[in-house]
C-alpha cells in the first residue's frame, strides 16, 4: 500500500484508526481503503454511522456556539480528530475572535494534519495526547501557553468517551480535568448508547463488534443513567442529557421531525461548573 504525502513515518497504515473512519464517515480524504474497509463493515450492521457522526458534528458546532455565547473563549478538545469544514476552531473564532483552542488526540495522523492545517493560526494549538492521561494533557507546554485555566474553559469530549473501557477509568479523567478548571466551564459531551437505535440492540451489537475486532478499540455503549455520570459536578444546562437532534436545534421543531432515525442512538449534553 503506497503511503499518502501526508501520512507520518512510523504509523501502520494496515490497521484502520478510529480518527480516520470517522473522517471518512464525515465524507473526509484523510484515510485509507482498510479504514473504509472497517466503516463499510460496521455499516452493514449500522447504515445510519455517517448520519450519526454528521448530527454529533452539527451539535459540536452548536455546542461551541453556545459557550461562545456564555462569554467562553477557551476550547479544550480532547479526540479532536482529523480537522474537517466547521470545526471547533473555526466556529469559535467567528463567533469570538481570538477565542483559544488546544486540539488533543492520539493518532498521529489527526495530529500531523492538525498541525498543518492550523500553522499559520496563532490562537491554536495541537497536542499529541490521551484522554487517559490527564495529568500528561493539563501540565503539557501547549495547554499552559495557551489557556488561563483560572478562567472558564469549554472541555469537548465529543465521541471519544465510549471508546474508553470502564477498567481505564473514564470517569476519573473526567473528575481530573475538570477539577482543574475553573468555575463557570462547560462540559460538552455526545456519546453512543443502544438507547434510541433504530434497530435491535444485537443487529447493533455487529457493528461493536467490528470496532473490537477489526479496529482493535472497544466501543462502549452507555446508557443515559451511565453518561450522566460524567456530569458530576456540573449543572446540566436545558434541554439536559438528550439525543443529538433534540439539543438546542437551530430550527427546532423541524430539525427533530425531519432527523434521521439512527441519529437519535445516543446522548448529548453540555454542563456548567458550579
Amino acid at each position: 500500500m503506497e503511503r499518502p504525502a501526508w501520512a507520518p513515518q512510523g504509523i501502520d497504515i494496515t490497521v484502520p484508526s478510529v480518527s480516520r473512519i470517522y473522517d471518512y464517515y464525515l465524507g473526509g480524504s484523510h484515510n485509507f481503503e482498510v479504514d473504509r474497509e472497517a466503516a463499510r463493515k460496521a455499516m452493514e450492521f449500522l447504515p445510519g454511522l455517517p448520519k450519526i457522526m454528521q448530527a454529533n458534528r452539527a451539535f459540536m458546532r452548536r455546542a461551541v456556539r453556545y459557550a461562545a455565547d456564555q462569554g467562553v473563549s477557551q476550547f479544550l478538545d480532547i479526540g479532536s480528530g482529523i480537522p474537517t469544514f466547521g470545526n471547533v476552531h473555526e466556529v469559535a473564532q467567528r463567533a469570538r475572535p481570538g477565542a483559544r483552542v488546544v486540539y488533543v488526540d492520539h493518532d498521529p495522523v489527526a495530529v500531523a494534519h492538525s498541525k498543518a492545517v492550523l500553522e499559520d493560526n496563532p490562537d491554536t494549538a495541537v497536542l499529541a495526547a490521551d484522554l487517559r492521561g490527564p495529568r500528561e494533557i493539563l501540565h503539557s507546554p501547549e495547554v499552559g501557553e495557551l489557556l488561563d485555566l483560572e478562567r472558564p474553559v469549554a472541555l469537548l469530549l465529543v465521541a471519544v468517551l465510549h471508546f474508553i473501557e470502564d477498567a481505564d477509568d473514564p470517569y476519573g479523567a473526567v473528575a481530573e480535568l475538570s477539577e482543574a478548571l475553573a468555575p463557570g466551564s462547560l462540559l460538552i459531551v455526545t456519546h453512543a448508547s443502544y438507547e434510541g437505535m433504530p434497530i435491535s440492540t444485537e443487529e447493533a451489537g455487529g457493528a461493536v463488534d467490528v470496532y473490537r475486532n477489526d479496529v482493535r478499540n472497544p466501543l462502549i455503549m452507555r446508557n443515559r443513567e451511565e453518561i450522566a455520570r460524567f456530569f458530576k459536578g456540573y449543572e446540566v444546562v436545558d434541554p439536559g442529557i438528550v439525543p443529538i437532534p433534540e439539543w438546542r436545534p437551530e430550527n427546532a421543531p423541524q430539525d427533530i421531525e425531519d432527523a434521521d432515525p439512527y441519529t437519535f442512538a445516543g446522548y448529548v449534553g453540555v454542563g456548567r461548573k458550579a
